[in-house]
């Protein structure tokens, strides 16, 4: 931004996740004032309730980097407040204060569902609730989540070994099953990410599940000895078993129905045999062959992604994602960032989108850090083009948020929290203390009263 421009425009990034924490950074250091909002108390994100609870050396290195873009001059954090058609502030609302640019950086608050009978069974869970559960991040914190010995996992990428993390090494269930309606192929884990639960992977089950599917992978195209090699090399590195847990793969095989008990409880899983097809052009897909099986279980854990949030007020495109400009007037590495309605063919002037908001999230920090950068330095160059509107947005922020009578977080409460929660942890004897609800960490900073938080 030229100098010209320094300090004279006004920034909103929606979303305090690593993509939103950088893009705040790039456009501050820019010159311009931001406001960082953010629905939970704490910044982090993903990167601070998505990131497995053990991984300590790694959230505390992701923490100071945090940290440090919080302390920046130009960045004026709003904690606890949210925004959307029927929250605190709407997208409209921040556009009237003066905000010279929306950046939009929220990620997948939504939650997605296949719509299957039975999804509203006790047992049947998305893991991103868990993952939230087991994080600590309130409300989730709190909820009671009621997991059996027996677990299905529908779907075979990192969140699901994070579900079979938590299950295998802490809960000691007595089984864990994941489904694929794919084969082993089209796996979509890391090797690091198996190896800490390897060792509790069923070898003979795996065999099995090889001797089944090879003959369909190799007619399809795929090499079936390259991906029994892929598992097995994870395997090799695996950390020791902790727990009896059996860890089973289960592929060709797609989820059709939950099956409840007397008392409304998930008892199984129909499951549609499926076999393999190439596409047009390459790859794979699964063909229904019309036939059915049962897995007994007594929880169900969709992990299968997540959507965007409709209710923040943007307009969606044909796969229910933000929709994107198709011929950006800022594009950044030949990427579109301006959001866009596809109903009428026309820019939304001013607003921009980031990280998970822009495109689904690869669940690596880099990669947000990334988009989120690029993201700020579109709305850079939107803003070169410019002439300020001249309006103290952040000022008819803090007047409009005193307004509403709640308690919102600024950047010396975190400070005052993260001090509590790291006294409590060496008081405890423990490497991390979290604190549970809202209200508990609210009372900690001087924001609401202890008695309040009871």
């Amino acid at each position: 931004m030229s100098e010209n421009h320094k300090q004279a425009f006004s920034v909103a990034v929606i979303g305090a996740g690593p993509a939103g924490i950088y893009a705040a950074r790039e456009v501050a250091q820019a010159g311009a004032q931001v406001a960082l909002i953010n629905r939970d108390i704490k910044p982090g994100g993903l990167a601070e309730y998505g990131i497995y609870p053990s991984k300590y050396k790694m959230k505390d290195g992701l923490r100071r980097q945090f940290r440090q873009v919080m302390d920046e001059d130009n960045i004026t954090y709003f904690g606890n407040l949210s925004v959307g058609l029927d929250d605190d502030f709407s997208l409209d609302d921040l556009r009237a204060m003066g905000f010279d640019a929306l950046l939009i950086t929220v990620g997948a608050q939504g939650t997605k569902w296949l719509g299957l009978p039975g999804e509203d069974l006790v047992g049947v869970y998305h893991a991103k609730d868990l993952v939230y559960h087991y994080n600590k991040l309130p409300p989730y914190s709190e909820q009671p989540f009621e997991i059996g010995k027996r677990i299905v996992c529908v779907g075979v990428g990192n969140v699901m070994l994070d579900i079979a993390h938590w299950a295998v090494r802490e809960l000691h269930v007595d089984e864990i099953v994941a489904i694929a309606r794919r084969g082993p192929a089209d796996v979509k884990f890391s090797k690091k990410e198996m190896e800490i639960v390897g060792a509790n992977l069923d070898l003979a089950a795996l065999d099995a599940e090889f001797d089944r599917t090879g003959p369909v992978m190799e007619a399809a195209g795929q090499d079936a000895t390259e991906a029994k090699a892929f598992i097995l090399k994870a395997v090799e590195g695996s950390q020791p078993a902790i727990s009896e847990t059996r860890f089973v793969l289960d592929f060709l095989a797609s989820p059709k129905q939950m099956l409840g008990d007397e008392r409304g409880r998930v008892r199984a899983i129909e499951v549609e045999d499926t076999t393999l097809e190439k596409r047009d052009g390459g790859g794979t897909r699964a063909v229904s062959l019309g036939s059915t099986r049962e897995i007994e279980c007594d929880t169900v854990v969709f992990c299968i992604g997540d959507r965007v949030d409709e209710s923040l007020g943007l307009p969606l495109d044909k796969w229910g994602d933000f929709a994107k400009a198709p011929k950006p007037c800022f594009p950044i590495d030949d990427l579109s960032y301006e959001a866009y309605n596809p109903q009428n063919d026309e820019l939304l002037d001013g607003i921009f989108l980031a990280g998970w908001a822009r495109e689904a999230s690869s669940g690596l920090v880099g990669s947000a850090r990334k988009d989120g950068t690029n993201g700020a330095k579109a709305v850079e160059a939107y803003l070169e083009s410019k002439t300020a509107s001249g309006s103290d947005a952040l000022s008819q922020l803090a007047d409009r948020v005193a307004a509403l009578g709640k308690p919102v977080v600024h950047k010396t409460h975190i400070r005052a929290l993260e001090a509590a929660e790291i006294a409590k942890a060496q008081e405890l004897g423990l490497q991390e203390f979290k604190y549970l609800s809202n209200e508990d960490m609210l009372a900690v900073m001087g924001l609401v009263s202890q008695a309040e938080s009871v």
